[in-house]
């Protein structure tokens, strides 16, 4: 009976924390420079309403879509190669996400969104790891007392035949 007691609590406690979500999103090209920030913070201002912690964002800035997308407003459909890309991640309850949903589908600045379930860790990526195989086969260069000379890829074998070579002695 004890091991379901403490099932039901983490099932509580899980229920009760809020989950960490991020929503990326491109805002229409034809808002002004100008009126960016304005328009970014009644986002902001938005998302903040609905979650409990803003953890971190980044300020749009304009890319080239990779293809043309649509979006109807007013009756019209427009056409967008452009816009603004930013995304914003936050602490909110599950429960609310759906409710934001439609207040950012509500919202005529924005083309499309996309709200995911992601971890408080920044999650950036770094750069490739380079294995050691493909280092071996690249040549560098080494510059001394105003030389430049090519290094070579060391190759095990002799390495090894060295090394026994030295040890014999």
């Amino acid at each position: 009976m004890k091991p379901m007691k403490k099932a039901e609590n983490m099932l509580e406690n899980e229920e009760m924390d809020p989950r960490i979500y991020e929503v990326g999103y491109l805002l229409i090209p034809t808002i002004s420079e100008e009126n960016l920030p304005a328009t970014y913070g009644n986002l902001k201002e938005l998302i903040s309403s609905f979650s409990k912690e803003l953890i971190s964002d980044e300020m749009p800035k304009m890319i080239n879509l990779a293809y043309t997308m649509l979006k109807v407003a007013q009756n019209v459909r427009n056409k967008f190669n452009s816009a603004y890309f930013g995304w914003v991640k936050f602490a909110m309850d599950s429960e609310k996400v759906l409710e934001l949903k439609k207040k950012l589908d509500l919202d005529p600045n924005i083309i499309r969104f996309l709200i995911l379930k992601t971890v408080r860790e920044n999650t950036i990526s770094s750069k490739r790891f380079i294995g050691r195989d493909s280092a071996r086969r690249r040549t560098s260069f080494i510059k001394k007392e105003g030389k430049i000379e090519e290094t070579v890829p060391i190759n095990k074998e002799e390495v090894d035949k060295q090394i026994d070579a030295m040890v014999a002695n």
